[in-house]
């Protein structure tokens, strides 16, 4: 087995910045506010991206402003090529990168490089990932990761002899494609999942309960994509079960919907940790709450994973239904969000 890179810092939670970027969506508080009110409650870890615009220029600003050194906080960003740079992605481009989340950031290394390809008909991923590897001999990057990959391809990447952190991956009680082999694979080499959208955009939350679906023009994109994966599993009646559910055992134990979705997806095999998204400080009491929160019992689980399996799976391997362009899922993603970026 290949040694990794460990990521002792982390803990049940990370703080998912994708919210803060510009473009996302209208209700957003002030991001300087937001991440001065959560690094006052504790959190260390954040999770950002290349392509996620404005985003780690603003973290940049407030490490800057804070005077924040090595290990006051720890920043998770990801490499994302566009789709139309994949038939020339070099050694490089890698660096270039690299060094531009550097600059953005403001920190003098990495902590973890989530690295993301958009289309496997593109030969180039291990190349690139083998470019990442001697960055992170350099020292710029301390641990590598990746992101959306499904477990054939981490099977390959592992074998080519990658030293892989983690990998970070959709998984909620709507999304399990990540259990299973995929998850065994992970566990057997040590490698940590990070779970997104373990609320799924928020649909899977209190606010949803009793509510009717959302339109045609949903608040945001990530309500656009969830919507998505609940009409997979059979629509609007199958999230209200679910919802009822898990409100029921919220109930039992003094907490919210959200707040269950997650434990439910932190007990799951190999999740190391939640990514949660932060874009208003209305959400901080709710996360410091599930942070410090004992585990679902095996009952409560249990409860939601019998009512779950009376619905249908999302179907495929992790992300196989997004990297179709030609579908719905796959529509609706940005796939040139680097492009001329300095």
């Amino acid at each position: 087995m290949i040694a990794r890179m460990a990521l002792p810092y982390v803990d049940r939670l990370i703080l998912g910045c994708w919210q803060l970027a510009a473009g996302h969506g209208s209700r957003v508080e002030d991001p300087q506010h937001v991440l001065e009110a959560y690094y006052g409650a504790g959190f260390r870890v954040l999770d950002c991206a290349d392509i996620y615009t404005g985003v780690e220029e603003t973290i940049g600003s407030f490490v800057a402003a804070h005077g924040l050194g090595e290990g006051d906080i720890h920043v998770h960003t990801k490499l994302v090529p566009d789709l139309a740079a994949l038939p020339t992605f070099t050694e490089g481009d890698v660096e270039r990168s690299v060094d531009r989340s550097l600059a953005r950031l403001g920190l003098p290394a990495l902590d973890l490089v989530q690295f993301h390809w958009w289309d496997y008909r593109v030969p180039g991923y291990l190349a690139a990932l083998d470019a990442l590897s001697e960055q992170q001999r350099q020292g710029k990057v301390r641990a590598i990761g990746l992101t959306n990959f499904d477990r054939p391809r981490l099977a390959e990447i592992l074998e080519h002899g990658v030293r892989v952190a983690s990998i970070q991956v959709q998984y909620s009680l709507l999304d399990r494609r990540p259990r299973g082999a995929f998850a065994d694979l992970a566990r057997e080499h040590d490698v940590d999942v990070l779970a997104y959208g373990s609320v799924a955009g928020g649909l899977l939350s209190d606010a949803y309960l009793g509510a009717s679906a959302p339109g045609d023009a949903p608040e945001n994109r990530s309500l656009t994509k969830y919507a998505l994966i609940v009409a997979e599993l059979g629509g609007w009646e199958a999230l209200q079960a679910l919802l009822r559910e898990l409100r029921a055992i919220a109930d039992e134990r003094g907490s919210d919907v959200a707040s269950v979705a997650s434990a439910w997806c932190l007990r799951q095999p190999g999740v190391r940790a939640c990514i949660v998204g932060m874009r208003s400080v209305r959400h901080l009491e709710r996360h410091v709450a599930l942070r410090e929160a004992l585990p679902l019992d095996d009952d409560e689980a249990l409860r939601l994973d019998r009512l779950r399996a009376t619905f249908p799976e999302v179907p495929g391997e992790v992300f196989e239904l997004e990297r179709d362009r030609t579908g719905p899922h796959g529509r609706i993603m940005k796939y040139g969000l680097n492009e001329g970026a300095a």
